[in-house]
């Protein structure tokens, strides 16, 4: 990677690889595999979501990879077990906020963003719901006030000529492309019509919002990013894409290459979701 020229604009100038991952569990994920992927990764932001996990015991998991030089910030979950999202960086953030300005789920370990100079990354752990439930109740209440968090950011940035990029389980498959069931899962939580519906106002044309990974993969199937655990769907690539990298439109515009780092079998997968990684400009 070439050098960039160290003056007071060269954190617009320089490239970032980031990478979001759904680990499952980071503990059961660490004893699986995940930290030797933390050494092969050449990601500058690895956001983190559904880490199970308290601040305390997420750094002494992750202990060998801060001790090589990574930062971590984090939002505990006050459900034990549950929820619990992060950020790794190689360079220390200038500032953090968690919770997206909801007080319903202020300490649900859902929502963190961390500000790199002129880039903010966040990482989303969007509810799962069940249709018909009071759990789907709470994720349309998360998804409206998500979506004002959205709006007034996207605002804020372009006011002060910054970038972010919302990097997460988004928990919701937006079109037939991302679910490879997708006639059977109609009316299932994550592809239900009025999911779908938010989806398409949060990435039309005229939205300060891209699904950058879609972007660069128009038209294919997938590549899916979560495959269940059950059955065959890994081994037959019965997936659903719902791990997304949203971004502001100025910086969607510097991604170039985006990949589901899928692993080569069944056995060797340390998540039931794969990290998808995109590298920008």
């Amino acid at each position: 990677m070439l050098a960039v020229p160290q003056t007071a604009d060269s954190h617009i100038l320089a490239p970032h690889t980031i990478t979001s991952v759904n680990v499952n569990g980071v503990r059961a994920a660490a004893r699986k595999g995940m930290l030797d992927w933390l050494e092969r990764t050449s990601a500058d932001f690895i956001c983190l979501q559904e880490t199970r996990a308290s601040d305390d015991q997420l750094r002494e998991t992750l202990e060998p990879a801060l001790g090589n030089g990574w930062f971590l910030v984090s939002a505990e979950p006050s459900a034990k077990g549950r929820n619990g999202v992060a950020v790794l960086s190689r360079t220390e953030p200038d500032a953090v906020r968690i919770g997206h300005g909801d007080d319903e789920f202020l300490d649900a370990g859902r929502y963190i963003e961390a500000d790199f100079a002129d880039l903010t990354v966040a990482s989303l752990y969007l509810p799962s719901g069940e249709a018909l439930t009071p759990k789907q109740e709470e994720k349309e209440r998360f998804m409206a006030s998500f979506a004002v968090h959205l709006a007034t950011t996207a605002a804020a940035a372009e006011a002060a000529d910054r970038h972010v990029v919302v990097s997460g389980d988004w928990n919701i498959a937006h079109t037939e492309l991302d679910l490879k069931n997708w006639k059977t899962n109609k009316k299932s939580s994550g592809f239900l019509p009025e999911e779908r519906a938010w989806m398409d106002l949060l990435f039309a044309e005229d939205s300060a919002w891209v699904d950058v990974f879609r972007t660069l993969h128009p038209g294919v199937d997938g590549p899916y990013s979560w495959w269940s655990y059950r059955g065959k769907a890994f081994d037959n690539d019965s997936g659903w894409r719902i791990d997304y990298q949203v971004a502001t439109r100025g910086y969607a515009e510097r991604a170039k290459v985006a990949v589901v780092e899928r692993a080569e079998s069944y056995d060797l997968r340390w998540s039931d979701h794969a990290p998808v990684t995109v590298s920008y400009r």
